[in-house]
């Protein structure tokens, strides 16, 4: 191995640093996540055994295990038996703890047991954030992306899976039992091996159609018609045109620095009834008395929309272009020009649509307006295959026409949430890897991604400020 550079013989003596810490440089983010946790009041936050017991055995405090962690999720290392591995031989995460080293049980018991506490510590950060200025404009970006669930699609079932699973063990069945009696007719053939193969698999269909019949009765019990196997809370829902058994995670996403301020762990397949909620839990993170979100068409819920304007949210969301009319080639409600000072609307052909009468559909007061007009005018091909054109407004149309106009006056509005969240998605499902969750439930997929948001916008705020610029700043 001549002229090339040589590494040292195995058995060479070496004399290694004194203590750990001179492995460990100033500007190492591992610094940042020691300062951070030692700054928190574990106890207000609300960790298990926070407090000793005085008798017992002693345990881990909360904060190496918080630590180790944050630290794991920071390095894109989620598995408790992995972080094990780490703190046997990773001279970084020997200086954070002390050179201890939990099993991984320990670890996976953390998360699992203090799932409310680790979504505090997320909480926390961003209130840091808020602090240090980093929140400075009051538009935030929301967004919705589905992860997967350790819940295999083949554990998931809805009414129409199932039924076609018992269709398909039923013709099965039905096949083996055909081959059987042939079988049994041709008697020039002696019965061999390949008939009793045929009993057995039949024998496996009828307990497969028993085990689905005892989902059927669970799946009847269940609110939305679904159940799943390994993990009770994942759904099925669609996500790129194709369908996942998974979450729906919801962040909120401030358009200065792409810091998450607020994130929700959802088991609904679509987004129409978060826009309030995660507005108001944006607010609240960023402290701020008024406050604007942009979202996209998924987001276009009237109901949602009003929530939003009675709590002093402004909205950007646009409507979804879903008329039958407009399809057919016929004038949509756009087309309908509402006058508020007369209330009435004035059609295309410059008819005046009166109001008519008025009915509730699922709680939502609602008027009709039409004319008599319809049946001579020239238009009419155009507008409705019905005797007359009817319109129908809900009592607070004017809050989404608001809407309409802010939307019309920003064009930049939807390129601005684009390029704010969702860029954090693709960045955390990098890190998550193609299993993405590897808790179940709920509460523990919901302290999984706290530690994904954490590690997240540690990282950020590392990036603007630089790791000794927040320490200091935790420390002030």
């Amino acid at each position: 191995m001549k002229r090339f550079i040589q590494g040292e013989h195995r058995g060479q003596s070496t004399l290694l640093p004194e203590s750990l810490d001179d492995y460990v440089s100033d500007t190492n983010p591992v610094r940042v996540v020691d300062v951070f946790v030692d700054e928190l009041d574990l106890i207000t936050l609300g960790f298990e055994n926070a407090e000793p017991a005085e008798t017992g055995r002693p345990g881990y405090h909360p904060a190496v295990m918080l630590k180790i962690y944050i630290y794991g999720y920071l390095n894109r290392i989620h598995s408790s038996r992995r972080l094990e591995r780490e703190t046997q031989r990773n001279v970084e995460l020997m200086w954070l703890t002390g050179r201890l080293m939990p099993d991984f049980k320990t670890i996976a018991n953390f998360r699992k047991n203090n799932s409310k506490a680790i979504r505090g510590v997320c909480r926390q950060f961003v209130v840091l954030c808020q602090q240090l200025g980093l929140f400075s404009e009051n538009l935030v970006a929301i967004d919705g992306s589905k992860f997967k669930a350790v819940n295999h699609r083949d554990r998931n079932f809805t009414s129409a899976k199932l039924k076609r699973r018992m269709e398909e063990i039923e013709a099965s069945i039905a096949r083996y039992m055909a081959a059987l009696d042939t079988a049994d007719r041709d008697e020039s053939k002696p019965s061999g091996p390949k008939g009793g193969g045929l009993q057995e698999k039949i024998a496996k269909l009828k307990q497969q159609m028993k085990e689905l019949q005892a989902i059927e009765v669970k799946l009847e019990a269940s609110p939305d018609k679904q159940i799943s196997l390994t993990d009770p809370d994942a759904r099925s829902m669609m996500s790129g045109g194709k369908g996942i058994v998974g979450y729906n995670v919801q962040t909120a996403v401030d358009t200065k620095h792409h810091l998450i301020v607020a994130h929700e762990v959802t088991n609904e397949g679509h987004d129409r009834y978060q826009l309030s909620s995660m507005a108001e839990q944006a607010r609240e993170a960023m402290k701020l008395e008024s406050i604007s979100v942009v979202a996209d068409k998924g987001y276009f819920k009237s109901e949602e929309i009003l929530a939003c304007h009675q709590a002093g949210i402004t909205a950007y969301v646009p409507k979804a272009m879903t008329s039958g009319a407009k399809f057919d080639g016929r004038f949509n409600n756009d087309a309908f020009l509402y006058d508020s000072t007369r209330d009435v609307y004035i059609c295309p052909a410059k008819q005046v649509l009166t109001w008519r009468s008025s009915y509730v559909e699922k709680g939502m007061t609602l008027h009709r307006y039409w004319t008599n007009n319809c049946e001579g005018c020239a238009l009419k091909s155009q507008c409705t295959p019905g005797r007359e054109r009817r319109v129908r407004r809900w009592e607070h149309e004017a809050v989404l026409e608001e809407m309409q106009v802010r939307l019309n006056k920003a064009p930049d509005m939807m390129k601005i949430r684009k390029r704010t969240v969702e860029h954090p998605f693709g960045t955390l499902k990098q890190w998550m890897g193609p299993a993405h969750f590897l808790t179940r439930k709920l509460a523990g997929v919901g302290a999984e991604m706290s530690l994904n948001v954490l590690a997240y916008n540690l990282k950020r705020v590392m990036k603007i400020l630089g790791t000794q610029g927040l320490m200091k700043a935790m420390t002030a």
